[in-house]
C-alpha cells in the first residue's frame, strides 16, 4: 500500500533530521541496502562458510572433534565476513564530541503531540 502524501511529507522530513542529527549513522542505515552490500565480501564470506562446512564434514567423517570444531569456527566467520557492510569500514565521522545540537522544531512539535496523545489516553 503506498504511502499519501502526507506521510511521504513527513518521512522525508524525518530522514532530513535524521542525516543533520546523526549522518555516519544515517549513511549506515540508506534507504538502499542492497548498495551498502560489498561483493567482495560477500564472495570471500561465502568461499569461507563452504569451507567451513567441508572442513566441519571432515572433522565429523574422520570423528576428530578439533578439526570439526574448527570447521564450525571457519563457517560462522565466513558467514560473519559475508555480512558486513561496507560503511563499516568506513572513516569516523569528524564531528566534535560533546557538543550537543539543540531540538529542532520538528522534533518538539513531535514530543509535543506524543505527550499530549499520552495525556489523552490516561
Amino acid at each position: 500500500m503506498p504511502l499519501s502524501e502526507h506521510e511521504q511529507k513527513l518521512l522525508e522530513q524525518l530522514e532530513k533530521q535524521l542525516h543533520e542529527d546523526d549522518p555516519k549513522f544515517a549513511n549506515t542505515m540508506g534507504s538502499d541496502p542492497i548498495r551498502s552490500w560489498s561483493t567482495r565480501h560477500v564472495i570471500i564470506g561465502v568461499l569461507g562458510a563452504i569451507a567451513g562446512i567441508l572442513l566441519l564434514l571432515v572433522g565429523v567423517s574422520l570423528q576428530a572433534i578439533p578439526v570439526g570444531v574448527l570447521g564450525f569456527v571457519v563457517m560462522g566467520a565466513g558467514v560473519y565476513f559475508a555480512t558486513l557492510r561496507g560503511a563499516a569500514f568506513g572513516k569516523a565521522s569528524k564531528g566534535k564530541p560533546g557538543k550537543a545540537k539543540p531540538k529542532s522544531s520538528f522534533m518538539s512539535s513531535l514530543e509535543e503531540r506524543w505527550d499530549e496523545r499520552r495525556r489523552d489516553d490516561n
